[in-house]
């Protein structure tokens, strides 16, 4: 039977939980899957920057992307993010991603790139979408990435009808504009921000809905934002990005996002989802960290966090 086309919303590029040895916990991503359901995300991206793709064992993203089909059972959505270094690696990637049961390949500039020019950068895509055995995902981190297709070049790749979704992580107002002339060519294409810190402007703009490294924890806040924004009210909308931005700041480490991966972390484990806060990353944590995070789980803030962040808890 033919899966429904995808839709916007909420989605979650989850971080991926890990045992002590640094081997994908299985019984942790479970407990993941149970929560995104309970937050009512659209779906999640598996094996993201966020997920720690680019740094899993293959047998890990196997029992990562299985795990979580399994534990899913058709409620959510499931991309898996397959990015490699040439057009053929990636489309070996989602040949085991379909495998294991995935239903949106994502596909991000290659990590590692030799005479990067912008023909080839439009190539190694237009043969991913034109090959793949799944819909694929454009990732798109503009100049994050030192491998980025030119704004000018764009067009071309979102013209591939396999292309079904986009995450423009880039935080930029050109690229977006490209992205929304690319979805009123094609009305079936799903434009999702990635910047999770800038979600008004993005919505505002026409963008079906986010895809945010931090949706584990934030959805609840995400999708008042979303709702806000669809009911015309600004000011409502801007409040609750304050609030996601407070809350962000407080797991992530402050503004300067020192204790990004391991603070994400403990604040899973802290809120009984994950067992450890080992990362590949090695993200330090710091004691303010820590201790903000447990007061935002325990309601000690006084600022309402935890029941964003435990559906249902008292």
């Amino acid at each position: 039977m033919q899966k429904p086309k995808l839709t916007g919303g909420v989605w979650s590029a989850t971080p991926t939980p890990l045992t002590k040895e640094r081997r994908v916990d299985a019984a942790s991503v479970e407990r993941l899957v149970e929560h995104h359901v309970a937050l009512g995300v659209t779906g999640m991206m598996l094996a993201g920057t966020c997920g720690e793709g680019p740094w899993l064992r293959l047998a890990d993203r196997e029992t990562l992307t299985r795990t979580a089909v399994a534990a899913n059972r058709g409620r959510l959505r499931l991309a898996v993010q397959v990015t490699d270094n040439s057009a053929a690696r990636v489309l070996e990637n989602i040949e085991r991603a379909a495998a294991w049961g995935a239903e949106v390949a994502v596909v991000d500039v290659p990590w590692f790139f030799l005479n990067g020019t912008p023909e080839r950068k439009v190539a190694h895509f237009r043969e991913i979408a034109q090959r793949s055995a799944l819909p694929m995902g454009f990732y798109d981190r503009g100049t994050a990435s030192p491998q980025a297709v030119p704004d000018e070049r764009l067009a071309e790749i979102l013209a591939e009808p396999n292309i079904a979704m986009v995450k423009d992580s880039s935080r930029s107002p050109a690229r977006r504009e490209i992205f929304l002339q690319a979805r009123a060519a094609r009305p079936g294409l799903v434009l999702l921000d990635g910047d999770e810190f800038d979600c008004v402007s993005y919505l505002e703009a026409g963008y079906d809905g986010l895809l945010l490294g931090g949706g584990i924890f934030n959805a609840a806040i995400a999708r008042r934002l979303l709702a806000a924004v669809r009911a015309g009210d600004r000011v409502a909308a801007e409040r609750e990005q304050a609030r996601m931005n407070d809350l962000m700041w407080r797991v992530y480490g402050g503004p300067k996002i020192e204790c990004w991966l391991t603070g994400l972390k403990e604040l899973l484990v802290q809120m009984g989802l994950f067992a450890t806060n080992v990362s590949l990353l090695d993200y330090p944590l710091t004691e303010s960290c820590r201790a903000s995070i447990a007061a935002a789980v325990s309601g000690a803030d006084g600022e309402g966090f935890r029941a964003d962040l435990l559906p249902g808890a008292k």
